[in-house]
């Protein structure tokens, strides 16, 4: 904007022109902020979604590392373009991959007698060989049956003939999930399976099971799943946290969640479900969910009460709560922000969310080279390929001028208020650069709300957050979900774990002492 002559004019109309250039300013900004809200949103329903910087940036966009070079006068290579290998499809399996691990019945296909007539001399005709035609797949419904416990009794013949008395035993019978209730540990174990790893709510369930002829009222379905994770899955829980909070890494989150009838809060009101999930230390991996009414950092402070290493989050405040630990931030929300803060293709070129959106690919592309390395050898290789990258992009930060405000402005300040934990990755290979293991294990959940969309009661919202941690940790370790929740329904009630905890050790997901068919196919 031209600055006007303000030679001659009253104090008062030079005041009045100096407010009026402010004013506009301010518009501008605020014009500038709502189209950059207007396309963002525009973006996300239409445009992709992929953060990768093939669908991004192409490869006439090296020259916009330029700028950064020129600024800094340091030796910190620049972040070349990040080379996004093509989508190569899978090779399809074949009939025998498909089908190893299922039970084949022959079906073999015969003439009827009165038909085994010769068509030219019309003699007897008599079976030959068979002939492999093709091979299919048949669907088996579930079945349901009562199953009638009767406890055998026995009397001794010795005793009854010395003595006149018979001495009388009976065998045991195994003790039921719930008492006074028609539910089997593989009823149960199928309820928890449908509703929190294939999403389905419990009032499809209830027509589901009216159409294979049981009424089940989702009332009964409900109590089942809370009885079921109250009774027998909090322990398992309680022993998995012990387990946690003794790794080195732990990753959180948190997400919304709608509870109906909350004790002083309103239906509408969010209350939220927080994830904990192990780092990739070489332990077994945990995922535990836990329900709170808030956000407060205060949940997270008293669950990791006795943790003391590094807590991998985003740049939510509420962690610092958290006393006895070192914070880590999380690239991959840094570069969502540069992506959000995209222009058109035909601004794109000399765009600083490009630069800044190019310096993160290039750190994922570095972290991805270094996967298969051991902690030590990984630190090692940081300190050689990412902390140089890392000072060119905090120099690069300096010579940014970002419109207060916008999605820009937002990547830039938070690269600049969390660079202490965005770079902590640098002191132990055993950190990753990004919370996308708490995503990935609050992911499940995210996709079950938008089916059965809130929980009624807390105490629904508390037995749905031990459901799903025994079920997310059970398939990291690699067991059928629905297998592992059945060999818990049937041992657990059996045992005196409260008398006796360390029972509990021998039903983890890791444990040798799980059987066979707790374990995936591969």
């Amino acid at each position: 904007m031209n600055k006007i002559d303000l030679t001659g004019l009253s104090p008062e109309v030079i005041a009045y022109i100096n407010s009026l250039e402010t004013k506009l300013e301010q518009q501008s900004q605020q014009v500038a902020k709502l189209t950059t809200m207007l396309q963002n949103l525009q973006k996300s329903m239409y445009g992709q979604s992929s953060e990768k910087s093939k669908y991004i940036l192409g490869q006439e966009q090296i020259s916009l590392f330029n700028e950064a070079e020129v600024e800094y006068q340091g030796n910190a290579p620049e972040p070349e373009p990040v080379q996004v290998a093509g989508y190569s499809r899978k090779p399809k399996r074949t009939k025998e991959e498909l089908a190893a691990n299922l039970p084949v019945v022959d079906v073999l296909c015969e003439l009827e007698p009165v038909e085994c007539v010769c068509p030219n001399c019309s003699g007897n005709l008599r079976p030959l060989g068979k002939e492999k035609v093709r091979e299919e797949l048949q669907y088996i419904p579930a079945q349901m049956q009562v199953n009638r416990y009767f406890a055998q009794s026995y009397v001794c013949t010795a005793c009854e003939k010395e003595t006149g008395q018979a001495t009388i035993v009976k065998a045991p019978v195994p003790q039921p999930v719930i008492k006074k209730s028609m539910a089997s540990a593989s009823t149960v174990a199928h309820v928890m399976y449908e509703k929190y790893v294939n999403a389905m709510p419990l009032h499809r369930q209830e027509k589901n099971w009216a159409n294979q002829g049981v009424i089940l009222s989702r009332a009964t379905l409900a109590n089942w799943v809370i009885k079921g994770a109250q009774n027998w899955l909090l322990p398992i829980w309680e022993r998995l946290k012990e387990h946690l909070l003794r790794q080195v890494v732990i990753h959180a989150d948190e997400t919304v969640l709608q509870v109906l009838k909350e004790k002083g809060k309103k239906p509408t009101s969010d209350s939220r479900m927080w994830v904990y999930a192990s780092g990739n230390t070489g332990a077994s991996p945990i995922v535990l969910y836990e329900y709170q009414p808030t956000r407060s950092g205060e949940h997270a402070r008293r669950f990791l009460e006795g943790f003391s290493g590094y807590l991998q989050t985003d740049g939510y405040g509420g962690y610092e709560k958290v006393r006895n630990v070192k914070r880590c931030g999380c690239w991959a929300h840094l570069r969502r922000k540069y992506q959000e803060a995209m222009p058109k293709e035909d601004k794109l070129k000399d765009s600083a969310a490009a630069i800044g959106f190019q310096y993160c690919s290039k750190l994922f592309e570095i972290e991805n080279e270094l996967k298969d390395l051991s902690p030590e050898e990984r630190l090692q290789k940081r300190q050689e390929l990412c902390k140089p990258l890392l000072e060119a992009y905090l120099a690069w930060l300096k010579t940014v001028d970002a419109l207060k405000g916008s999605k820009l402005g937002e990547a830039i300040t938070y690269s600049q208020k969390q660079w202490e934990t965005l770079t902590t990755f640098l002191e132990d290979g055993r950190i990753e650069i990004s919370n996308n293991k708490a995503e990935n294990a609050i992911r499940p959940f995210v996709l079950g709300r938008k089916n059965w969309l809130f929980a009624d009661t807390p105490r629904g919202a508390n037995a749905s957050a031990v459901v799903y941690s025994i079920i997310e940790t059970a398939k990291v370790n690699k067991l059928n979900p629905y297998m592992y929740l059945v060999h818990l329904f049937t041992k657990m009630p059996s045992l005196d774990f409260k008398n006796d905890p360390s029972v509990i050790e021998d039903l983890l997901p890791w444990s040798s002492k799980l059987p066979p068919y707790c374990y995936v196919n591969q």
